[in-house]
């Protein structure tokens, strides 16, 4: 398969730069892989299509502002900083977005408060710091730093916790989970009043993510490593799904990468806490996950590959169409999917 398989025009138009005022209030496609048809609702709706004994999976992760803007030393040439990962010992993955003056030894100031110095080079603008500060790390970073929003949103963000859901909890995302965006505390208690059940994992979102694939052979992409965590609760809950045969229902492609990762490894549900780089795509046999919310993602993603591999190409091809052609929203802010 080729990369520009998975290429589809979209007006720019339909690129949500702002999100609602009411989290719920986004639009939802449902789509039926039995069936093979599709329906527009709310996603307040979405309850309709939950069984009361599903097990319903979310990315707890919290995004942190994680985009920081210094000066080279030597030169005081500009340089902008997304924190990708703590690798310990105070030393961050970084995407650097003028990586070609930022040599090992490269020293950049983002203020008296914190300063960081060039470690190791990575390939294609990746950068390893030391981050050179006093006090507490994440303090500083709340200080300086930006919360990181897509570059396709042009539009300022008034309020930085619309880009995180109402359930993050743990710190150390590079972007939002962005299927959990339209839940409310509200709908997630009507939810559970149905019987469903929630259970968090976390999953820090960096590179493998968002990253886009810039190969034509789609195996010949390399999937960035991301951090996961799934607790002793979170597994047995699971394990106990899967042998009663219920539901388990994905928030998310980073709470599907999340499942299939580890019940790929162990062919069970473990707790553990260790990186993935899953890459999934048409011809993928899902074995962790039965149905999936998500948002409507670029043309040519990894995103897209893994829900042409859940719903089926060729019919997830003809709900995008659908969703272009009836003007629903595109990308982070944008409206919703559920593949049954």
């Amino acid at each position: 398969m080729k990369t520009s398989d998975f290429d589809f025009y979209l007006p720019e138009e339909l690129i949500a730069q702002t999100p609602l005022q009411n989290r719920s209030g986004s639009r939802l496609l449902a789509v039926d892989r039995k069936t093979g048809t599709f329906s527009d609702h709310h996603f307040d709706e979405v309850i309709d299509f939950l069984r009361p004994d599903d097990i319903i999976v979310r990315n707890n992760t919290r995004v942190i502002p994680a985009r920081l803007f210094g000066t080279k030393k030597e030169t005081n040439g500009h340089v902008e900083v997304l924190l990708l990962r703590d690798t310990g010992n105070d030393i961050w993955e970084t995407l650097v977005g003028n990586a070609r003056i930022v040599k090992i030894g490269t020293v950049i100031t983002f203020s008296d408060l914190l300063k960081a110095e060039c470690v190791k080079i990575g390939e294609a603008g990746i950068r390893y710091f030391r981050m050179i500060y006093d006090g507490i790390f994440m303090e500083i970073l709340d200080r300086l730093g930006e919360v990181p929003l897509p570059p396709y949103i042009k539009e300022k963000l008034n309020d930085p916790e619309r880009y995180q859901t109402v359930y993050s909890k743990v710190e150390g995302s590079a972007a939002a989970p962005t299927a959990g965006l339209h839940f409310t505390e509200e709908l997630i208690r009507k939810i559970e009043d149905k019987g469903c059940r929630f259970v968090d994992v976390t999953l820090h979102i960096g590179l493998g993510t968002f990253r886009p694939v810039m190969v034509d052979d789609i195996n010949e992409h390399h999937m960035h490593s991301e951090y996961y965590h799934i607790s002793e609760e979170a597994a047995e809950i699971l394990n106990s799904a899967r042998k009663n045969s219920q539901r388990i229902v994905c928030v998310g492609t980073t709470s599907v990468r999340t499942l299939e990762s580890n019940f790929k490894k162990y062919r069970c549900f473990r707790s553990t806490s260790e990186e993935t780089d899953i890459f999934i795509y048409p011809g993928y046999q899902f074995e962790a996950v039965d149905a999936m919310i998500t948002n409507f993602h670029l043309p040519k993603s990894t995103l897209i590959m893994m829900i042409s591999a859940f719903g089926g190409k060729e019919l997830i091809w003809k709900a995008y169409q659908h969703a272009i052609d009836e003007k629903y929203r595109f990308f982070s802010f944008g409206d919703s999917m559920i593949i049954l």
